[in-house]
């Protein structure tokens, strides 16, 4: 494990991803806390990100763990070195090359260490104070800096612009900021210089060291007595190829052809041809588990949903361990999910289904996985209704609630309705009843929707419309529980109970009507009526506004109005809902 996590660290060193490289060295040093040769790669990774501090610290362990070990000493001696800590940089160059006298790479970054100390402790002339002193001086340095793209940029940092601010102060400051390769970005855009840092070391397993050149002062050609800095760029070294990587390389490439000519069969629908080259791909390379995902597909589409089940668990636990793209593991468990949802016979069987693209979307939120969960959820639901679904117990529920309903036990009673439905949802009956037990604990809202419900199931049972009118009318909306009753009386023009709700509402009607309210009730129906979108509506309406203001300054306009049956209709609810008075 902590080979192949310095494999991909290497690979990435290689290829520039020097943040992967870290993170992949980070994994194995993890798995392997006492091989030296790790600390060592990831120093070179974080010394290519001018990350010296931490560069320090690995080549420090490093040194710790392997002391006989040159290649140690140059990796302290180059973090030494980017930190400008020359003379720890060149003693630890020298102690590596009293293991290695001959070794090239150490002799190289003693003469750069040495050369950067001797030009560092080299004074500049008193009268000059900076030699960089005139270029940070007026407003010609921030024109400079706004100018170039890549400063100005830094410009919107505040850090960076304090730094500029007080080197503009004190150019002698300087010094103290060169560690920032903004400023020296910076320095060298008012020298009219390019300034380069320096490249990536080199990994340890390649052969071969280049340490870090120290910034090499060269003069402007306008201002000869000012040095301007650069850095030389180290090549990188080149790598190290065994055999074994050579024939790994090659396994991997034929393990893409054969993946890419399963796809192609895939296409075709010639499954046996895709299978058949999907696992030669895994024989050859058991690293990619997108070969795994690939013929699971397969086995999905062929209705072999055990064999996908187990490509799946597979493609999850080795990518797990080759800490694979989250992508690919929830593709994977995603796979599995609608395998098991194939297999799913019972609503139980929907549990593990459901479990898996809870993992999945862990992993990664997959808009594909999200509507998969949701339709298993709602697929589960439904089977859970057909199998618990008994029209016989249903009744004798609903027969055990209207006992509790006669004994004034409405909360007991509400239980039994409800286990009822459960047994059969289509039983307007128990909807009915569940309705009348909410309104006599008071939850109206409860009620009203299980009034509509029997009415949707049943249109024809008028009860549906005394326990919805019911409700209305206990809530005050007069003139709803009006229209409710109406409707059942076309049903049953003679059921007394529909014909005794009219007649209460019609009388609530008429006392806000006549102004027979008393100034709390007419507040509260005000304000009730107010939150009502239909009165809202009415009230907005250019053409009920006008009449509205004929009946305070032009009652016959008023009375030719109300010859209009809409107009008189919403001046009634007006006035049911205690907005006008109409005398």
């Amino acid at each position: 494990m902590a080979d192949e996590a310095k494999a991909k660290g290497n690979a990435a060193f290689s290829a520039g991803n020097f943040d992967d490289a870290i993170k992949h060295f980070s994994d194995a040093i993890n798995l392997s806390p006492t091989n030296h040769v790790l600390y060592s790669n990831r120093s070179a990774a974080y010394a290519s990100l001018h990350r010296y501090s931490e560069a320090l610290s690995d080549a420090t362990k490093t040194v710790e763990l392997k002391p006989d070990w040159s290649k140690g000493y140059s990796r302290l001696g180059a973090a030494h070195l980017g930190l400008h800590q020359y003379p720890d940089a060149i003693s630890a160059y020298k102690k590596g090359l009293e293991i290695d006298p001959n070794n090239e790479a150490l002799k190289s970054g003693l003469a750069d260490a040495q050369s950067a100390s001797t030009k560092r402790a080299r004074p500049f002339p008193a009268s000059a104070g900076s030699p960089f002193g005139d270029v940070f001086s007026g407003p010609e340095m921030w024109a400079k800096l706004t100018a170039d793209p890549t400063t100005r940029l830094f410009l919107q940092q505040p850090d960076f612009v304090k730094m500029m601010q007080d080197i503009q102060k004190n150019p002698s400051n300087l010094n103290l900021y060169l560690k920032d390769q903004r400023v020296m970005q910076a320095l060298g855009v008012l020298l009219n210089l390019k300034m380069r840092t320096g490249g990536p070391p080199d990994d340890v397993e390649f052969p071969g060291e280049d340490s870090f050149r120290p910034p090499e002062p060269k003069p402007d050609t306008k201002k000869a007595e000012e040095p301007a800095v650069k850095q030389k760029e180290p090549e990188p070294e080149p790598i190290e190829v065994t055999d074994d990587d050579k024939e790994a390389k090659l396994r991997k490439a034929e393990a893409q052809k054969e993946k890419e000519a399963g796809n192609a069969a895939y296409k075709k629908k010639d499954f046996d041809t895709a299978i058949g080259h999907y696992t030669k791909a895994i024989e050859l390379d058991d690293e990619d588990i997108s070969f795994w995902t690939n013929r699971a597909a397969v086995y999905l589409e062929m209705g072999k949903y055990e064999e996908c089940i187990k490509d799946c668990d597979h493609a999850v636990e080795r990518g797990r361990e080759l800490r694979s793209d989250f992508k690919m593991i929830a593709r994977a468990l995603t796979r599995k999910g609608t395998a098991l949802v194939k297999l799913a016979k019972s609503s139980k069987d929907y549990d593990m289904a459901i479990e898996v693209f809870h993992k999945a979307l862990t992993e990664h939120r997959n808009p594909d996985t999200l509507k998969k969960l949701n339709d298993a959820e709602r697929a589960k639901k439904e089977l859970e209704q057909q199998e618990y679904f008994d029209p016989q117990i249903a009744d004798e529920e609903r027969e055990k609630g209207n006992e509790f309903f006669k004994q004034q036990k409405y909360p007991e009673a509400i239980r039994h309705y409800t286990e009822a439905i459960k047994r059969n949802p289509k039983d307007h009956k128990a909807y009915s009843n569940r309705a009348a037990s909410y309104t006599k604990l008071g939850a109206m809202p409860e009620g009203l929707k299980d009034a509509e419900k029997c009415i949707e199931l049943d249109p024809t049972f008028a009860k549906g419309y005394t326990r919805k009118g019911a409700v209305q009318f206990f809530m005050k909306e007069y003139d709803k529980a009006l229209e409710t009753y109406q409707e059942g009386l076309k049903l049953e023009p003679n059921n007394p109970e529909l014909l005794d709700g009219v007649k209460r509402c019609v009388q609530q009607i008429n006392k806000a009507t006549r102004g027979d309210l008393s100034p709390e009730e007419l507040k509260e129906r005000q304000s009730k009526a107010m939150q009502d979108p239909e009165i809202q509506n009415i009230l907005a309406d250019p053409v009920m506004r006008q009449v509205l203001i004929d009946f305070q300054e032009n009652p016959k306009a008023a009375q030719e109005h109300m010859k209009n049956p809409m107009v008189m209709n919403k001046v009634q609810k007006l006035a049911s809902a205690g907005i006008v008075q109409v005398r």
